[in-house]
Order: C-alpha cells, then sequence, then structure tokens
C-alpha cells in the first residue's frame, strides 16, 4: 500500500475519474457534475488515489464548519479487494482531522454490506435511514458517522 498517493483532484483527472464512476454506479454523477464539484463549490474537497501514475479511485466530500459529508468514494473495478478503499478513506480521515474536521459522516445503500463493514472498521456507526434515497432503485440508505476525535480500529 506504500505506493498509493491521495492528491487532489484537478479537471486533468475527470476522465479517469467518470470511468471509476460510471462502472461503481447506477445514477452516476455527469461530467458536468464534477467540473461544478471542482470550479463552483468552495465547500467540496475531492481527492484522487493514485497506483503506480494512474488514477484508480476518488473521494468527494463537502467540508462544513467541523464536519465532512462524503458525497462519494469509489474504486476501479479490477482494484478492488485490495484494500485500496481502505487506504483512500484512512488518509483523507487523517488528513480532515488534521485540518480540524471533528466527524464525518456518509450514506449507504442498506444492501451494500461490503461498504457498510468498511465503514464500521474505520469507526462509522449507523445512526439513521433515509428512506428510499436512491431514486433508481427506491433503496434505502444508512447515514453513518464517524467521530475523527477518536482512535479507529487499525485490523
Amino acid at each position: 500500500m506504500n505506493d498509493g498517493i491521495v492528491r487532489p483532484m484537478c479537471m486533468d483527472d475527470l476522465e479517469a475519474i467518470l470511468k471509476i464512476e460510471i462502472a461503481s454506479f447506477s445514477t452516476p454523477w455527469s461530467l458536468q457534475a464534477f467540473q461544478a464539484e471542482l470550479k463552483d463549490n468552495e465547500y467540496a474537497r475531492y481527492v484522487c488515489l493514485e497506483v503506480e501514475g494512474k488514477v484508480i479511485g476518488y473521494m468527494g466530500l463537502w467540508f462544513i464548519l467541523d464536519e465532512g459529508h462524503i458525497t462519494n468514494v469509489a474504486i476501479a473495478p479490477n482494484y478492488r479487494g485490495q484494500h485500496w478503499g481502505e487506504f483512500l478513506m484512512r488518509s483523507v480521515m487523517s488528513k480532515m482531522k488534521d485540518e480540524g474536521m471533528e466527524r464525518m459522516t456518509l450514506e449507504v445503500r442498506a444492501s451494500n454490506r461490503p461498504a457498510q463493514s468498511l465503514y464500521n472498521r474505520l469507526g462509522f456507526f449507523t445512526a439513521g435511514i433515509r428512506k428510499g434515497y436512491y431514486a433508481d432503485t427506491g433503496e434505502d440508505a444508512l447515514i453513518m458517522w464517524a467521530e475523527l476525535g477518536t482512535e479507529v480500529n487499525k485490523s
């Protein structure tokens, strides 16, 4: 995992990001949505995970006061199951804590057990449900939170 680099996303990354987005989500964000986040949203922070010069993952979050709301996170299909998602999440959580963020939140599909397991390992807990949150299927989302002031499980 030492050869992974987490860095700020730039416009030149969007072609690779869109490929990952389309492969990862049934209702992917558009190029315009990512462009607007990078150019126009003062609260947005987007990062890429790069391995051997190739963008293999990304995360977006909104930094509001002392809270971070993760908008999206994905790893390219060929790199899943290799702990890159955990590497990306831990890297961002550490950086955000260093920048004064106290807690983070996200929504995850109720059926996405692998992601929920990862988030639990990182110290997230389920705080509620958003009924019918996902427009494509009407599936519920679990609302998960993590306090960044507490040490997360490293296993």
